[in-house]
């Protein structure tokens, strides 16, 4: 497996706060995620970009590594059992895995109205509108729409089940880096997390980075021994694909 280089680099790009993106990730290459500003939230879909059935099941990958949130060592399983990607590194250390993404309705409750014809290109934008915009590139559509992670956001629960948004949890040129282990339709936007307290509507940017890291999943992966039942999932991807179980 091939270490973060330079010179492996394949993509380098951005998403504006509030903006959206979708592309292939191939099986064997990595993308890293960079709050590059800090305060970011990169919200995420996943789905098996051969068989756009199998998607990210945020229940499958929470209950089976006995997680509530996501950081390196930890995997994003799919409805069939296999993974999908493995975080592989992270300096953020905590990203949200439960609270959806924000609609036309909480957006313009929370911050008013901030239509195109006022703003133009600064206009206000949600996370729901987002994903769809993107979806719809790859003929998908509102019954496609399932629980994301909102990477670089971190919420936390009291005794009571409340939720807590934590502002600041993540710093200027915090990243994650996301593995593919098969070729991944990347659906991502940039709006706020739909707890962020902040009272104004200020979407904050990301950066993407795309290397060749090489095939992961082996028997020393750290994503494979972080938890038992990852050794099933990593073995369940490698038949999908006619290998040998241990690699």
């Amino acid at each position: 497996m091939n270490a973060f280089s330079p010179d492996l680099i394949v993509l380098q790009d951005h998403l504006r706060g509030g903006e959206s993106g979708s592309f292939i990730l191939r099986r064997g290459y990595t993308l890293r995620l960079t709050d590059s500003e800090g305060g970011a939230n990169v919200a995420a879909l996943f789905y098996n970009a051969a068989e756009k059935l199998e998607r990210y099941n945020m229940a499958d990958t929470l209950k089976a590594q006995h997680i509530f949130y996501l950081t390196a060592g930890y995997v994003c399983y799919s409805d069939m059992g296999r993974i999908l990607v493995s975080l592989t590194a992270d300096t953020c250390g905590w990203h949200d895995t439960v609270c959806g993404v924000s609609n036309a309705a909480l957006v313009r409750e929370k911050y008013g109205e901030g239509r195109y014809q006022e703003l133009r290109n600064d206009f206000y934008r949600n996370g729901r509108d987002r994903f769809l915009v993107e979806l719809g590139k790859w003929g998908l559509g509102k019954r496609d729409l399932v629980a994301n992670i909102n990477f670089f956001s971190k919420v936390t629960a009291d005794g009571d089940g409340q939720l807590h948004f934590h502002p600041g949890a993540s710093h200027a040129g915090a990243f994650v880096d996301l593995r593919a282990e098969m070729d991944v339709l990347v659906v991502l936007h940039t709006c706020p997390h739909p707890l962020d307290p902040h009272p104004d509507y200020a979407p904050r940017p990301a950066a993407l980075t795309l290397w060749e890291s090489g095939i992961g999943g082996g028997p020393d992966d750290p994503c494979r021994l972080s938890r038992p039942e990852n050794a099933r999932g990593f073995a369940n991807t490698a038949r999908h694909f006619c290998q040998s179980h241990s690699h």
